[in-house]
């Protein structure tokens, strides 16, 4: 009986590959560009300015994203605009002018994320060469999403992943930057094959430098924490009761993290900040845990923030500045905020696992 014959794995040549991938185009074609590979990392956003105006036009474009506010158009319009702008801008450019980068006139945020593409280009190009290209983008503000993916084409990469910084999934977070992206590929004529990077709340490789960057951390203390906090950017209840995955993935994050630390539960805690409006969000609220321990005796605490990519206005005002000032008035001895991964060694570790591993295939 005749056996059908496997064919052996296919090894093609990369300057084979490229040769039949070329474009070969008649000499009074259009000019194109093709045949290269795209990476773009999108964080949240920030404003241009801490000014009212600046701050204003930021608030505006966040707080109307219906990920977002998920409340009715007809009853959040009249709140937005006539109690929440009016009032909101003036405060909240007070607490970015505190974080605020002076030296580069951004919020840090634009300047860590610019970072860690500049630090992941180069450490792809150091192996692929100029067959790919990695830029960077915020969901709300500047530089826009639209404008990132639009350069990219004009660099003629047909093959683009999307990588938003976020472990932990959310529709509040990635899916509202996959959103502001899939927008912009319906305005293109000629659009490039999409991939998107898939939360790594429980990668390993993501684990692991958590740990390291904590362990270097905790290092430079001149006190050993009595309790460890884990908090996460908090989202209406309402969304978790809907199918929102994100608070089971940071649980499982938090406990990751506190087995490869070898810390016990009792001294280890999951909390969730940054609550808005009287609605129910996800609990326990790191502000009142904060003030708990401290007036149940609490004398050192440590804060860590490992849903954030990079240090932002909610890790670096909220946390270290707001609920620093919470525990040490209530009774609290010694407190510490520790960085997030940023444009760090560990940080890039992670970008660059993240997107190797969904460029397979490609590369």
């Amino acid at each position: 009986m005749n056996q059908a014959v496997k064919p052996a794995a296919l090894a093609i040549d990369p300057a084979r590959e490229a040769e039949y991938r070329a474009i070969r185009l008649p000499e009074d074609h259009p000019p194109v560009k093709a045949g290269r590979i795209g990476v773009l990392l999108m964080n949240l956003g920030t404003p241009e300015a801490t000014d009212y105006w600046s701050m204003r036009a930021y608030l505006k474009e966040f707080l109307s994203d219906q990920r977002v506010i998920e409340t009715s158009r007809w009853l959040w319009w009249p709140i937005l605009n006539l109690i929440i702008l009016q009032t909101r801008p003036k405060k909240k450019g007070r607490d970015y002018d505190t974080i605020w980068n002076h030296e580069k006139n951004e919020g840090p945020l634009k300047t860590i994320t610019r970072a860690q593409a500049e630090q992941t280009m180069a450490a792809l190009r150091d192996e692929f060469g100029d067959r790919i290209s990695v830029d960077w983008a915020m969901r709300y503000g500047k530089p826009p999403v639209k404008d990132a993916l639009e350069k990219l084409l004009a660099e003629g990469c047909d093959r683009i992943l999307l990588v938003p910084l976020y472990p932990q999934y959310s529709a509040a977070t990635s899916a509202t930057a996959c959103d502001k992206a899939f927008e912009a590929l319906m305005q293109m004529r000629w659009q490039p094959s999409v991939r998107v990077a898939p939360p790594y709340h429980d990668d390993p490789v993501y684990i692991d430098a958590l740990a390291d960057s904590m362990q270097a951390s905790l290092a430079k203390l001149d006190f050993e924490p009595d309790v460890i906090l884990t908090t996460f950017h908090g989202v209406p209840k309402s969304y978790l009761m809907k199918g929102d995955p994100y608070h089971c993935q940071c649980a499982k994050t938090s406990r990751l993290l506190r087995e490869r630390m070898g810390w016990s539960a009792d001294r280890w805690k999951l909390t969730f900040q940054s609550r808005f409006g009287p609605e129910e969000w996800l609990q326990p609220y790191t502000d009142e845990t904060v003030k708990g321990l401290a007036e149940s005796g609490v004398k050192r605490i440590a804060l860590v923030a490992p849903g954030f990519s990079a240090d932002c206005l909610e890790t670096l005002e909220e946390l270290d500045g707001e609920n620093r000032e919470i525990f040490m008035e209530h009774g609290g001895e010694q407190f510490a905020y520790l960085p997030c991964l940023n444009d760090s060694a560990e940080g890039m570790r992670v970008i660059e696992h993240v997107v190797r591993r969904e460029l397979q295939g490609w590369l």
